[in-house]
């Protein structure tokens, strides 16, 4: 079967309401129900704590007025209970051979459903024998509001948005949503990215604790990651959480830059003025938000995790710390750039994970497809170049399983 017609059929037979979907003889696919613990750190919670250091904050700058009630853009996010309770999808293969292993798929930015994912989810667990599941990100996928993927609903906004910024570039009805609630509140990068990264491990200790079968409690967990998921993964990678990711191989797929290298305005992504608000929080002005917020402070200085989440955020800040720590993993790193990609630029790439001086033995390769394409979209639907996309799509998730089988 090529990808057209895999993408196709998974397309039609996964349904997150079904238990377990049969896709053929060598995979299932499962849903099981996850019910994040950690959404209580999100602005707009009334008891705002880290019970780790058995600290208690106040946070009064939540609050939003934009005006967009009907389109949920104004809801707290600590309201939001798509983003509470939800479903993982996990590709089991019919021949487990690895049973004591099992693979993270990370996605990207803005994403708001999972066709793009599943072919890739469906060859790694066909080819590696091991269970993939699709993690996904705080706000996004099956965790976001419906009205945010409203076409008419957010076309409306688009415009608003496009009357009251002028210059405003890449607007569209598929990133006003993201880039309304991040332009107004920077903050929600940082906020929803560490509810991510707790529900990650807060699913490991459930894995562990015999909840969510096929996965076994001794089961080691790699990373196969895709834009911005590799920069939640590289944080997990670097923090290793409870040791959980001390033998962990990382895969990157676009992606694996510092924060400050990535391109994201793009009409899948984010919009100008929304990149422009959180380049200046993340980058430009962070040091100036740590004085003023007493738990942000708490959370990047005094967690290791936020630690990790700065030291990924500039390419020039604790330079040699991070490379210290990238050369030291650099054996479990595997990364696969397009030359094309303008959102994650290759060089960028490699620059991150092999070093400013590209010394770091970390294998990157930096490929082409012989067809258009772009960031979003790397392997695209179309049947005029059909064997083209076959044969890319083939070579590349030939690479990325021959390193987790090596």
């Amino acid at each position: 079967m090529d990808y057209l017609d895999l993408y196709n059929l998974l397309e039609a037979k996964v349904n997150p309401n079904e238990t377990e979907i049969v896709i053929d003889e060598f995979v299932t696919v499962q849903n099981q129900t996850f019910k994040s613990a950690n959404w209580t750190i999100l602005q707009g919670h009334p008891h705002l704590r880290c019970d780790e250091h058995n600290m208690d904050f106040s946070d009064e700058i939540f609050k939003t007025e934009l005006g967009y009630t009907e389109e949920g853009l104004d809801l707290i996010d600590s309201e939001v209970n798509e983003n509470k309770e939800f479903n993982f999808h996990i590709f089991v293969p019919t021949k487990q051979k690895n049973e004591k292993e099992a693979i993270l798929l990370m996605h990207g930015f803005n994403e708001k459903s999972w066709p793009k994912y599943l072919p890739w989810a469906y060859r790694l667990a066909k080819d590696t024998h091991r269970c993939v599941v699709l993690c996904p990100m705080a706000f996004h996928m099956n965790r976001a509001l419906s009205t945010w993927s409203d076409r008419r609903l957010m076309h409306s906004v688009s415009l608003c948005r496009k009357e009251h910024f002028p210059d405003l570039l890449q607007s569209s009805f598929s990133n006003v949503a993201i880039s309304t609630r991040v332009q107004s509140k920077p903050q929600r990068f940082i906020w929803s990215g560490l509810q991510t990264y707790y529900d990650i491990v807060q699913f490991i200790d459930q894995v562990k604790a015999g909840k969510y079968p096929p996965l076994t409690a001794g089961m080691q967990f790699h990373f196969f990651s895709y834009s911005i998921g590799t920069f939640l993964s590289e944080i997990l990678k670097l923090t290793d959480p409870k040791g959980y990711f001390t033998d962990s191989k990382l895969l990157a797929f676009c992606g694996g830059p510092t924060f400050n290298r990535l391109t994201p305005v793009s009409k899948a992504i984010l919009d100008s003025e929304a990149n422009v608000a959180l380049y200046s929080y993340l980058v430009e002005h962070l040091e100036s938000h740590l004085k003023r917020e007493k738990r942000l402070y708490h959370y990047l200085e005094e967690h290791p995790e936020g630690h990790s989440f700065r030291m990924m955020l500039d390419f020039k800040v604790m330079r040699q710390e991070r490379e210290k720590r990238f050369r030291e993993i650099s054996s479990q790193v595997f990364a696969i750039a397009l030359e094309q990609d303008k959102v994650i630029p290759a060089y960028d790439v490699v620059s991150t994970l092999k070093g400013a001086a590209h010394d770091i033995p970390t294998e990157v390769i930096v490929t082409d497809f012989d067809y258009p394409y772009t960031h979003e979209n790397p392997f695209v639907n179309k049947e005029s170049i059909r064997d083209k996309v076959n044969s890319a799509f083939q070579t590349t998730f030939d690479k990325f399983c021959n390193f987790l089988n090596a």
